[in-house]
């Protein structure tokens, strides 16, 4: 893989993705279809856009920095303009999972997407480790290779390593084991119960609990919590938090509150995604 085409340089994670591939091996062309945006790009990193047309015909790869919602859409508009052997990398599972990309056997179609930096990190300056998202501090990645010759894996794992620098390790898994990851466990239930312990902490504060201390009380215990359940600080629970964890539990989940990684359940949330209520 030497020229790749990079679709949405000028959104957010396409500027991310942009500044990251400058200094590497391939050949990048930009592609950029609003004006505003374009000109961002142009002015803010110095990089010139070129047209769709030309980019996607001489691609070795083609990077699809656009949102889940437009990736099948997308590709159903330029998948006969592409060379074969072409690898189309994307940054999420939900457009793949839920058949929205277009038939086609002679391309590859590859799906990474990042971990982000841990909560369990000690990184020496404080720039790396005030940076959740990801780009500064190290991140572990996960990559799946939906379709496409294995050669391939191994190129476009390379490309992914890159966009989302530095990465610690990358995780292979399959598209159907990514969507469980995301949106399943990271979204519908990571998401759904940072939220409630959120809406839970504003009920404390309510209840006349001063901010600044149901704040510190929170986030410090759920660092000690997180610590424990996921292997990162030897001891477990207290008796008393086991009793009140055994009685909470009844009366905030229900019984089959885990069929939320269902495959079916997985399945529709992917399709929500790609294509939202209006």
């Amino acid at each position: 893989m030497k020229k790749i085409a990079l679709l949405g340089a000028g959104g957010k994670m396409g500027r991310r993705l942009a500044l990251n591939l400058k200094d590497g091996p391939w050949q990048v062309d930009h592609v950029e279809v609003n004006p505003d945006a374009r000109a961002r790009v142009e002015k803010d990193l110095g990089i010139t856009c070129v047209p769709a047309d030309n980019a996607l015909a001489a691609a070795d790869g083609i990077l699809m920095a656009v949102p889940d919602a437009l990736i099948g859409k997308i590709a159903q508009g330029f998948i006969e303009r592409v060379k074969p052997g072409c690898a189309i990398v994307m940054l999420d599972a939900a457009a793949p999972h839920a058949g929205e990309l277009p038939k086609r056997d002679d391309v590859t179609y590859f799906i990474s997407h990042p971990c982000h930096p841990s909560i369990f990190k000690h990184e020496p300056t404080a720039e790396r480790h005030a940076d959740f998202f990801g780009g500064i501090a190290p991140q572990a990645i996960v990559c799946a290779l939906m379709q496409g010759p294995e050669e391939h894996y191994e190129q476009c794992e390379a490309v992914a390593k890159a966009i989302y620098a530095p990465v610690t390790v990358s995780h292979r898994v399959t598209v159907e084991q990514m969507a469980i990851l995301e949106p399943g466990l990271s979204e519908t239930i990571g998401a759904t119960l940072v939220t409630a312990l959120r809406q839970a902490t504003d009920a404390a504060v309510a209840k006349g609990v001063p901010k600044a201390a149901a704040w510190d009380f929170m986030l410090g215990h759920l660092g000690i919590e997180l610590a424990l359940l996921f292997e990162q600080y030897p001891g477990q629970f207290s008796d008393g938090a086991k009793l009140a964890i055994a009685k909470a539990m009844p009366r905030l989940f229900r019984d089959d509150w885990l069929h939320v990684l269902e495959p079916a359940a997985i399945t529709e949330s992917v399709k929500d995604i790609c294509n939202p209520p209006r």
